[in-house]
């Protein structure tokens, strides 16, 4: 599951791991690091001011959420995410510019606190396996690709996983109550969606508060791993990224949690499902 791949990879390679539902490690980091005063600056200054687990820049919205400072913390906070989103957007475009063509951004985060022992919920904690749904609202189907990068000079980030997407939907759906029935929404549905999208050309947030059956079914799933003993028992698959470490997965398709590190730089994008070739967990949920 978990595949080296080298920066310069074909867009191939790369797009057939993804949707494969591997981990892809690169050999070496492909985009410029913050440098080392901006790194020192996330992950030693911003503590203080801390009100999420995640400190997160929204590009389209230009907005910052997660902490609460000083307008000059805050200004410099959301242009190091800002331009680090930037370099990793460039990056996966000049890659892999056919699956990337239509994307959306969805969020460029810092994630500073230790994942080992946080005391959060359970549909919230990332140390319970579960595959990612409901993106910043309702993706309708859309793959959520994340980029990952361990900040911390000195750690490894520690993953474990239980396999792609449509082993555990062939394994536990049935138990889930994730199989059957249409992931077509109603009219109604139909027009609000559509009503938020027209809007985000004024509020960009409005996406937020959109849903659909789909996001619905696999947010059911993702409760039902993270509620479920049985599930998150061993056996699992572990391995761990160094310091300065990338990686990326299509979130959705590969179940992961991660059960130790701290500090790490997390850049969502929202794939279009036309771009892709295998069979998404759309289609794997659509069937009869």
């Amino acid at each position: 599951m978990l595949h080296f791949v080298n920066p310069d990879e074909t867009s191939v390679a790369l797009t057939a791991g993804l949707e494969r539902g591997e981990v892809l490690q690169f050999s070496r980091c492909p985009v410029p690091l913050p440098s080392e005063e901006e790194q020192r600056f996330l992950r030693e200054d911003l503590s203080p001011y801390l009100r999420q687990k995640n400190i997160s820049y929204y590009p389209e919205a230009g907005k910052l959420a997660g902490m609460q400072a000083p307008a000059v913390v805050r200004e410099r906070a959301a242009r190091i995410l800002r331009e680090h989103s930037q370099r990793v957007g460039d990056y996966l475009t000049r890659a892999m510019p056919g699956f990337t063509a239509g994307w959306q951004s969805g969020t460029s985060s810092f994630r500073p606190m230790e994942e080992q022992g946080r005391e959060l919920s359970a549909h919230a904690s990332n140390e319970l396996i579960h595959i990612d749904a409901g993106a910043y609202g309702a993706t309708h189907g859309d793959r959520i690709l994340r980029f990952f990068i361990n900040l911390n000079p000195t750690r490894e980030r520690v993953w474990i996983s239980k396999g792609p997407f449509p082993r555990l939907l062939e394994k536990h759906g049935r138990e889930a109550g994730v199989l059957g029935g249409g992931l077509q929404p109603g009219l109604p549905e139909r027009a609000l969606s559509g009503a938020l999208r027209a809007a985000r050309g004024l509020f960009p947030m409005a996406r937020v508060v959109d849903s659909s059956p789909y996001d619905r079914r696999m947010r059911r799933f993702h409760n039902w791993m993270k509620d479920t003993p049985a599930f998150q028992a061993p056996p699992y698959e572990q391995f761990s990224f160094a310091p300065y470490a990338a990686w990326m997965a299509l979130t959705d398709g590969v179940s992961h949690a991660c059960i130790a590190g701290q500090h790490a730089l997390v850049d969502t994008f929202l794939i279009p499902l036309r771009n892709c070739k295998l069979p998404a967990p759309f289609q794997l949920l659509a069937r009869p």
